[in-house]
C-alpha cells in the first residue's frame, strides 16, 4: 500500500510566522505525530537571509523599513531571496524512509527534478542547475534549499510567478560576483517568472500547486490526501514565532561583526557558495583564535553544526586551522551540499592571512 503525501495550503502569512510553522512541522514530523507533507505557503512582502547569512549584508534594510517590507531568518541554508504574494512557497516534510538512502545532494536533485517536470507541463522548458536552482533557459524561476534533521528532510522552494524585479533589487544586496557567475548584469536579468515566459496564459496558484503536488507525489511513490495543519502544528508555530522565530534577535543573531581593530575576516567562493569568515585572536603572538564566526548562503545539514565549528575553532592556533576543520567535518555527522571543509579551510586561512597583508597583529 502506497504511503499518504498530506498537501496543505496555508496561504499568506507573515513571514516570520511562516518560517517557524516549518520548524514546527520538522518537530512534529520527528516526534511522529506528522505525516510526509507538502505546504505551500505565501507571504506579504518578505526579505529573506539564509540560516547563516549576515544580515545587513544580504538586506537593503532602510529601504526595507521605509517600504513596509517585513525581514526573516529561514531555518535552510543559501542566499537571501524576496518574496511577495505574487511568488508560490512550498516545502516538504518527508522521511528517509521515504526518500531511500540518500545525501543532501542526491535528494536536492530529485525534489528539484520533479518540481522541474511539475513546471515543465505548464508549457515552459524548466530544467535543474546544480546546486540548487530550477531555471528556464539559464534565467531562475525557482530556488530551493533544505537539511536532513535526524530522519526528517525539510525542504523548500519557490516559483516566480509575477513580481516587480524592482523592489526585489532594491530589497536585497545581491553581489556583482554572483551575478558575473551566471553571466548576467542584473539580478532582474538573472530571474524569469511564469508571466514573463507565457503572459495571459499564465496558470492560477491552483495549477500550479497541482502539477507541483502530482509531481512530488509521483517521484516518492505517494499518494496525494488534501489536508490542513492541526492544531498541535499551529500552536507549535506559534509558540516558535513568539519565542524564538518571530523575535528581532533571532533574525539579527548572525551579521557582519563591526569593524573594530583586531577583528579579522576572510572571503571563498566555491561551488558550494560563498563562505564569509571572521577571527578574533588572542594570546602574545596573536596566533590564538579568541572567536570565530562563519557566515554564508552554504548549505549544511544539520545547520546548527556551524556553531559546533566555530567553537571546535576557539583556543586553535592559526597554524593548527586546517587540521581542526578537517577534524571536526571528519568525526562530526555533516551532510554537506557541494561545499567542503577546504573551501571553509580557505575562508579561514584567508582571514588569518588578512592580519598580515593589512599589518593587523592587536586585540
Amino acid at each position: 500500500m502506497k504511503k499518504m503525501l498530506r498537501v496543505v495550503d496555508t496561504g499568506v502569512m507573515e513571514g516570520r510566522l511562516n518560517i517557524a510553522l516549518g520548524q514546527a512541522l520538522v518537530e512534529s514530523h520527528q516526534a511522529g505525530n506528522s505525516p510526509d507533507t507538502l505546504r505551500f505557503l505565501r507571504f506579504p512582502p518578505t526579505a529573506l537571509v539564509g540560516r547563516h547569512q549576515a544580515l545587513a549584508q544580504e538586506l537593503n534594510l532602510d529601504y526595507c523599513l521605509a517600504n513596509d517590507i517585513g525581514t526573516a531568518r529561514r531555518i535552510t541554508g543559501g542566499g537571501a531571496i524576496f518574496l511577495d504574494p505574487g511568488q508560490l512557497g512550498w516545502e516538504i516534510v518527508i522521511s528517509r524512509q521515504t526518500l531511500g538512502k540518500a545525501s543532501l545532494a542526491d535528494v536536492t536533485r530529485m525534489i528539484c527534478e520533479a518540481a522541474a517536470e511539475g513546471l515543465s507541463s505548464l508549457g515552459i522548458e524548466a530544467a535543474y542547475r546544480p546546486r540548487n536552482d530550477i531555471e528556464v533557459g539559464g534565467r531562475k524561476i525557482s530556488g530551493t534549499g533544505g537539511f536532513f534533521d535526524g530522519d526528517t528532510l525539510f525542504f523548500q522552494g519557490t516559483v516566480l510567478v509575477d513580481m516587480n524585479p524592482q523592489v526585489m533589487i532594491s530589497a536585497l544586496r545581491v553581489p556583482r560576483a554572483k551575478l558575473e557567475k551566471h553571466g548576467v548584469g542584473s539580478a532582474a536579468q538573472r530571474v524569469v517568472t511564469l508571466r514573463e515566459l507565457l503572459g495571459k496564459a499564465s496558470p492560477d496558484l491552483a495549477t500550479i500547486q497541482l502539477v507541483l503536488a502530482r509531481s512530488m507525489a509521483d517521484r516518492f511513490g505517494l499518494l496525494q490526501n488534501e489536508g490542513s495543519l492541526t492544531g498541535a502544528e499551529t500552536a507549535r508555530g506559534q509558540q516558535l514565532y513568539r519565542e524564538e522565530i518571530g523575535r528581532e534577535e533571532f533574525v539579527r543573531e548572525i551579521d557582519e561583526p563591526h569593524c573594530a581593530p583586531g577583528l579579522l575576516a576572510g572571503t571563498h567562493t566555491g561551488a558550494g557558495g560563498t563562505i564569509r569568515s571572521y577571527l578574533r585572536l588572542e594570546g602574545p603572538a596573536q596566533n590564538t583564535v579568541r572567536e570565530a564566526l562563519i557566515t554564508g548562503d552554504f548549505f549544511v545539514t544539520p545547520p546548527r553544526v556551524i556553531y559546533d565549528l566555530e567553537a571546535s575553532l576557539r583556543r586553535a592556533y592559526t597554524g593548527d586551522i586546517a587540521m581542526v576543520v578537517r577534524q571536526f567535518f571528519a568525526s562530526a555527522k555533516v551532510d554537506l551540499l557541494t561545499a567542503t571543509p577546504e573551501d571553509f579551510i580557505q575562508s579561514l586561512e584567508a582571514a588569518v592571512a588578512s592580519a598580515t597583508n593589512s599589518g593587523a597583529g592587536t586585540a
